[in-house]
């Protein structure tokens, strides 16, 4: 009870306050960001109505986002909502999107998942030609040349 008395919190005589309370503000953040950006050299790009981000089986798309980008500091900034969604899902809508050289990688992609897929008889036919793209194993004091050249005569003697 003694001590209770004696706490006070103002007032004449009362002992000052030594903890200085910190007001943080959520903007700091954007802010140095923002300032970070405008020193690289990042510029605004307008009407860009989708970005896809693809991420193995996976899409990360953003509708209707503001994008900034700097080409010398190789450095892209996509700001906005983002959704999460299956390749699947959303591949109708993006072919009409891809360019000759990206159909070739939707191709391999087909041919992967027919192979993920149980009871892919089709997928078999393809998978000595996947082969090669694997680097061949060495043995020691072999070089990376030889084990290459063997393997092209392997290749050649089972193709005949």
């Amino acid at each position: 009870m003694k001590m209770a008395g004696a706490v006070r919190t103002g007032g004449k005589g009362s002992m000052r306050r030594k903890k200085k309370a910190v007001h943080k503000t959520t903007t700091t953040d954007d802010k140095r960001l923002q300032s970070t950006l405008k020193r690289i050299g990042v510029n605004a790009i307008p009407a860009i109505e989708e970005v896809n981000i693809f991420k193995d089986d996976v899409v990360i798309q953003f509708i209707n986002p503001k994008v900034q980008a700097s080409i010398a500091a190789n450095t892209w900034v996509v700001s906005g909502s983002p959704q999460t969604k299956k390749l699947q899902d959303i591949l109708p809508s993006i072919i009409s999107h891809l360019g000759p050289d990206n159909l070739d990688n939707l191709k391999k992609l087909a041919e992967q998942f027919q192979k993920q897929s149980p009871g892919a008889g089709a997928g078999g036919a393809t998978a000595p030609e996947d082969d090669d793209d694997e680097v061949p194993e060495l043995v020691a004091g072999e070089t990376f040349e030889a084990a290459a050249e063997e393997k092209d005569k392997k290749e050649e003697s089972q193709a005949s």
